[in-house]
């Protein structure tokens, strides 16, 4: 079983703050603790404009907190976010989020995020290998 609170990833590497300081990404779950997905507490930024590509990725993002648009830029379809929606980027859908208030959703990844990944210049992540688990939970990880 693996226990972990937001509190203890603050400050961590597994707080990862975007350059241009729209978003910070708080890693839950990485690909180092070998459950197949990596899950995440995402914040973006009221007033902020992010474009995002998950080429190697698939993402589910859960809406929690805030409202703002979610532009398909595969389509041109624009879809309003508020707490309760979900999208799922099954197709690696380029996409752009406009936040009008803060967002805070939380995000699952497959194949898992191994933690070191920043988006390129086109707001794609690197496809990572997934590095063989180490610290406080590479016990559990590794028997399970």
């Amino acid at each position: 079983m693996i226990v972990r609170t937001t509190a203890e990833i603050s400050g961590t590497d597994r707080e990862v703050a975007d350059p241009k300081g729209n978003w910070v990404s708080k890693r839950i779950i990485l690909g180092g603790d070998n459950v197949g997905f990596s899950f995440h507490e995402t914040t973006i930024n009221a007033g902020s404009v992010n474009e995002f590509h998950y080429a190697n990725h698939v993402e589910a993002v859960w809406l929690v907190e805030g409202e703002g648009t979610l532009l398909d830029r595969e389509t041109g379809e624009t879809y309003p976010l508020a707490p309760g929606t979900m999208y799922l980027l099954n197709g690696h859908e380029r996409h752009t989020v406009t936040a009008d208030t803060q967002l805070r959703m939380l995000c699952v990844f497959n194949p898992p995020v191994v933690g070191t990944e920043v988006h390129d210049e086109h707001g794609v992540y690197p496809l990572v290998a997934v590095p063989q688990p180490t610290g406080k939970h590479a016990e559990e990880a590794v028997s399970s």
